[in-house]
């Protein structure tokens, strides 16, 4: 018997209901891809009626255009042909508007909305097409080809136009509530871009009805979209090049004539998501921030003044980074509760420089499918997780990250962040002796006690402060262990790389050895054992490479602190910096380290290590992908007879903002302008120079970062 043949696909009756009930999310979402379609008709406007009976039998919603309707032939060829490429083909409508819906399946949404349709359309022509539907006999068919639709055609003197009613039951219309309407309501006010692009409020209207609900206030309004709240704290605006180069604006209105700021942005190279516009406002959101906002003038969108509650249930509904193509919101980027850039993530590891979801209001426009690679889902809940959306979240994390920074500058200036004081300047406010003894004195010598009394007193005062700075010392010694293990932590990655080659050799290499052993001891044979011996060589020599790698981490990850004694500060320097050996290669950067061979300096070995494994762990970072032909680091030490001037620390990336040296802010701790930085490791290096008596600053210079270490006054 012969089975072979060929044979054609046919799709279930129930085919299109799992186009329009199941891939479409909600029936939020239905009125959207309905309303899109009636701006793809070139309509001025579209009307969405619900509409109850007394009774909910004959309930019915209609979305009703002015558009330029559909002929016969239309509605047979595209219109009744899932997934036709009409629109994807064309792109742009007949009066120019880019096509809103090109999958070819948004018309059978309406099956979520209605038991049954009826589609009335009229073409500027006068030709008047009636089709209608009802769902549940695509349930019942077994084949989609076994379904007969009625489709009837005359002529009339309508204007043109297309309506769509769908009647229900309990089952989809009983459904809408009030809260529902809400929801509804906020999904259409924030479809549309709250600012002037290829579409307006004044192109296109959406007019919603509501009438006869129970429980529910009638409506009839035109949708405005929600509009871009003009009190802030902090924007950061601008547009970003199809090539990867454009300039932001940030602004701040928490104080009064505050300049803004023009930022270059270049992501070196193309964006690989298209052209974007993008405005980011972002709140602070304690108590005195919000007052703050109320007394600017907050207003609501009726334009009245809101008191506190009222502020944050406003920030609360507004709140969100949507994404806008071609005017339309892309759902559900830009809702309240999905935080599709992971700025809560971002914000638990950093909360005093990070912004969460709940802070930040705007947009971020982006271009057709066709030049942006970002391609909208068929089931209109987001972007495709392509390589372009990749890069649309890592470059609007980028651009907030300006923001960031700058912010976090201010609020540690204005003192609104929790205090960022250096351990070493708090241990010396929490112990520090003098105030007291003088004030002390100076009472003593006011009330008139006798100078033995006198000092007794202030002799025990003395050996107090004596006990107390031996326990001063303990927390230093304590803390400057701590944070070698927060910089060995921040360095993991190198030690893993340099420790996968030896390791990858004993895997590979040990069967080896147990082979020839195991030939050598049944043949007696000793060139069996002799192969052996280029092995153990091996293993020797990939050994010494862990031991020389435990070497080099021992003083970031000592759990005991050995004395303060003169070391020579050269080979500390090098020691230190052997870790990053591999990378530096494979970066092609060259380090150099100049100065005095035999200079001994009085210190602590895991704090010079702790100083620039961060300093050069960040350069690496930022050079890392820089369009330089020789990237170097140089470190120089400056000495005079037994002193040390200072050390420069110098690298040729791209450098430090000049506003970012001149507030110092760098070392404090948690600011960080890497998109994922913890803020360490500037404070860590800066923390470490103080115990030795060094101060570490940052300079302006041409080119790179210029960082410089020299003894403080009290240390010469």
């Amino acid at each position: 018997m012969n089975d072979n043949g060929t044979y054609k696909i046919r799709p279930a009756g129930r085919h299109i209901l799992t186009i329009g009930r199941d891939l479409i999310q909600d029936p939020y979402a239905a009125v959207v891809e309905l309303v899109k379609n009636a701006y793809d008709a070139d309509s001025p406007d579209v009307t969405i009626e619900f509409r109850a009976a007394s009774n909910h039998v004959h309930d019915t919603i209609v979305v009703s255009d002015n558009g330029h309707g559909m002929s016969r032939d239309t509605v047979i060829n595209k219109w009744m042909v899932p997934s036709t490429p009409d629109k994807h083909t064309r792109r742009n409508s007949p009066a120019g508007r880019v096509m809103q819906g090109r999958k070819g399946v948004g018309r059978y949404v309406t099956s979520i909305l209605g038991t049954d349709l009826l589609l009335e359309t009229v073409t500027a022509a006068g030709e008047k097409t009636t089709v209608y539907v009802e769902w549940k006999n695509f349930e019942d068919a077994q084949y989609l080809d076994d379904v007969e639709v009625l489709i009837e055609t005359s002529e009339c003197s309508a204007p043109s136009g297309t309506r769509l009613t769908m009647k229900g039951d309990d089952e989809f219309l009983a459904q809408w509530n009030e809260k529902q309407f809400d929801k509804l309501h906020f999904e259409l006010k924030k479809l549309i871009s709250p600012v002037s692009t290829d579409i307006s409020a004044d192109d296109f209207r959406i007019n919603l009805i509501i009438d006869g609900f129970p429980t529910v206030d009638n409506r009839n309004e035109t949708i405005k979209p929600y509009p871009l709240i003009d009190i802030y704290d902090y924007k950061i605006a601008g547009t970003i090049s199809a090539e990867g180069k454009g300039t932001l604006t940030y602004s701040m209105q928490k104080v009064r004539n505050a300049i803004d700021e023009e930022i270059p942005f270049d992501t070196k190279g193309s964006t690989g998501c298209g052209e974007l516009v993008l405005d980011i406002r972002v709140y602070d959101r304690e108590k005195e921030a919000i007052d703050s906002l109320i007394r600017r003038g907050l207003t609501d969108e009726s334009g009245s003044y809101v008191g506190k509650s009222q502020a944050r249930q406003l920030l609360n509904h507004y709140n969100g980074i949507g994404v806008y193509r071609n005017g339309f919101r892309i759902r559900p980027l830009g809702d309240a509760d999905f935080d599709w850039l992971l700025l809560n993530k971002r914000r638990v590891q950093n909360p005093s420089l990070r912004i969460g979801s709940n802070q930040a209001i705007g947009y971020v426009q982006i271009q057709s499918d066709e030049q942006s690679e970002l391609i909208e889902k068929s089931a209109r809940d987001g972007l495709k997780e392509n390589a372009a959306f990749d890069r649309l979240k890592e470059i609007t994390t980028e651009v907030i990250a300006k923001l960031e920074t700058r912010r976090f500058e201010y609020r540690s200036k204005a003192g609104l962040s929790r205090s960022a004081r250096k351990v070493e300047d708090q241990l010396d406010l929490l112990f520090s002796f003098d105030e007291l003894k003088r004030n002390i004195h100076t009472q003593l010598t006011k009330d008139g006690v006798n100078q033995a009394t006198s000092a007794e007193i202030m002799e025990m005062i003395k050996r107090e402060e004596e006990d107390t700075n031996k326990i001063v010392e303990e927390i230093r010694q304590a803390v400057a262990i701590y944070q070698g293990q927060a910089t060995l932590g921040k360095i993991m990655n190198v030690v893993l790389h340099e420790g996968r080659r030896p390791l990858g050799y004993f895997r590979n290499q040990i069967p080896n050895l147990h082979y020839w052993y195991e030939l050598y001891k049944n043949s007696g044979d000793p060139t069996k054992l002799a192969e052996c011996l280029p092995i153990v060589n091996g293993i020797n020599k990939n050994a010494n490479v862990f031991v020389e790698l435990f070497r080099r981490l021992d003083p970031l990850a000592a759990r005991k602190r050995s004395a303060q004694k003169p070391l020579v500060l050269k080979n500390e320097i090098t020691d230190a910096l052997a870790i990053f050996k591999k990378t530096m290669k494979s970066q092609q950067v060259c380090l150099e380290v100049a100065g005095s061979n035999d200079f001994r300096f009085s210190c602590w070995s895991q704090d010079i290590h702790a100083i620039f494994v961060n300093l050069v762990d960040n350069s690496l970072y930022w050079m890392n992908g820089t369009e330089r032909a020789r990237q170097r680091i140089t470190i120089e030490l400056v000495t005079a007879d037994d002193a040390l001037l200072h050390i420069d620390y110098r690298d040729n990336g791209p450098g430090i903002e000049p506003d970012l040296i001149a507030s110092q802010v760098i070392f404090e701790p948690q600011f960080s302008t890497k998109p994922d930085g913890t803020g360490l490791g500037l404070a860590i290096a800066g923390e470490a120079a103080t115990r030795n008596g060094l101060e570490l600053q940052a300079f302006e210079c041409e080119q790179g970062a210029w960082f410089r270490l020299q003894p403080t006054e009290n240390a010469q």
